[in-house]
């Protein structure tokens, strides 16, 4: 009996120790250690030789959802399908078949870890493209791979194909379309494409992000979007007539911009000198391509109300006019900024900083005024004309314009000096000049620094 009753106490003590011994075996095959994910310290899990890493860790990267028994992972381009195995040590072999895009490899799979889904690294990294050693998962730099080109009837189509997911933005500036890839690496150059709308792209890198640009034809709409392909991401950039045209009719401004010359009628002066001035800038802006409207010809004139909506709807008004004052002996030429209050209250508040969406393209601020004051009298200068500077505040047509407005006093009826000048051709060719190259320069510039973002999207995690 004793040596009966001693048997299970020898016994317990062996039984636990190949318990405590099983337990520190298994211990051993799972381990948790420290993961550079994409440049970010997480913490990874060793499973019987392979690193892992949870689900909720690798969401910050790539979007992860469940289906069953399967896990689906998109990211950079790709879209990777893997089994859930339960039983740990066999997810850690190759006795699973994962789908990484359209193909089925074997390789290790998602597993269970207390209760939470982990998932293969190197698996994850065959199938992302990605470079992965133990402790260190890195992603490929994003590259723009190639730029092609298709034509069709009414519109053109450029195909940019990166290796990876990407953050695109699209922006007009001017008549400019600009596709901004962020942090994205590219081999500058210019594309000549095939279409009729495009005939070149050009490719640059501005610091850490790849630009394509071209210039979008009149009438014509574009739209850009993600195309899903294996092995990288596909960005589509329809442009052409047969693209409906979504852009803010204040962002046609930019492009269309309207200019109006506002000669005024002066008797006694032997010629239309205001007029000459006017017709012949206008010419020259209209051959360059530019919008240009006169608010009188020799014998007729616009009604005064309008000329008020033509002041409203420009986007540069100039008018002309030279001094006349009896027994003065004033001289000279002069440029007017107009100062004071708009009459429209709505121009008032988008002056005074309550600017609502894009109404900064509906509402210039006195900057433009004065920067096509500069402009102008630099001309003037390099022409041999110097025109003093002033202010005015009582002229109905500058008050009602909501953007760059300036009164620009050819001389004085009254001064000899001034009236033997503008009697001279060179003289009324100089002010013509000096007229149209301020213009166009200013708007230009106007176009170059207005921006318009139409969207933006990503085409995966923007890591």
């Amino acid at each position: 009996m004793k040596r009966t009753a001693k048997g299970p106490v020898r016994l317990a003590p062996l039984l636990l120790s190949a318990a405590l011994i099983g337990v520190g075996i298994a211990g051993a095959q799972i381990t948790f250690g420290k993961l550079n994910l994409a440049g970010k310290s997480v913490q990874s899990v060793n499973l019987y030789g392979a690193e892992y890493a949870s689900q909720a860790t690798l969401g910050d990267l790539l979007k992860i959802s469940r289906s069953g028994s399967i896990m689906r992972v998109e990211g950079l381009g790709h879209v990777l399908l893997l089994p859930i195995d339960e039983d740990q040590v066999r997810a850690t072999t190759d006795f699973n078949t994962v789908q990484l895009d359209a193909e089925r490899v074997k390789a290790r799979t998602a597993t269970f870890v207390n209760g939470n889904i982990y998932l293969p690294l190197d698996t994850l990294a065959r199938g992302l493209g990605a470079s992965y050693q133990t402790g260190q998962f890195t992603l490929a730099t994003r590259t723009l791979q190639s730029v092609s080109s298709r034509a069709g009837k009414d519109s053109d189509r450029l195909v940019l194909d990166l290796n990876r997911e990407v953050t695109v933005k699209d922006e007009l500036k001017g008549a400019v379309l600009r596709i901004i890839l962020k942090n994205t690496q590219a081999n500058p150059q210019r594309y000549t494409t095939r279409g009729a709308f495009i005939p070149f792209a050009e490719v640059t890198q501005e610091k850490s992000d790849s630009v394509v640009s071209f210039t979008l034809p009149q009438n014509s709409g574009y739209r850009v979007y993600p195309v899903v392909r294996s092995g990288g991401t596909r960005i589509v950039v329809d442009v052409g007539p047969g693209i409906p045209s979504d852009v803010p009719v204040l962002m046609e401004r930019l492009s269309k911009p309207l200019i109006v010359l506002d000669p005024a009628k002066v008797q006694g002066m032997g010629k239309d000198v205001t007029l000459e001035v006017a017709r012949r800038a206008a010419e020259l802006l209209t051959k360059a391509g530019w919008q240009v409207k006169l608010t009188r010809e020799q014998n007729a004139a616009i009604p005064l109300t309008d000329k008020l909506i033509l002041a409203r709807q420009s986007d540069v008004y100039l008018a002309l006019d030279l001094g006349r004052f009896p027994g003065t002996q004033r001289g000279g030429v002069t440029v007017y900024e107009q100062t004071g209050r708009s009459s429209s209250q709505f121009v008032n508040n988008v002056r005074n900083g309550k600017i609502p969406p894009y109404g900064s393209l509906a509402v210039g601020d006195v900057g433009g005024t004065r920067k096509l004051s500069e402009l102008l009298r630099g001309e003037l200068k390099s022409s041999g004309v110097t025109a003093g500077q002033d202010s005015i505040s009582r002229m109905l047509t500058l008050s009602e314009t909501a953007q760059a407005a300036l009164l620009l006093e050819l001389g004085w009826t009254g001064n000899a000096q001034d009236r033997a000048n503008l009697s001279t051709d060179a003289r009324v060719q100089a002010f013509a000049l000096a007229v149209a190259r301020s213009i166009a320069t200013y708007l230009t510039a106007r176009a170059n620094n207005s921006n318009q973002t139409a969207s933006t999207f990503t085409t995966g995690a923007d890591q």
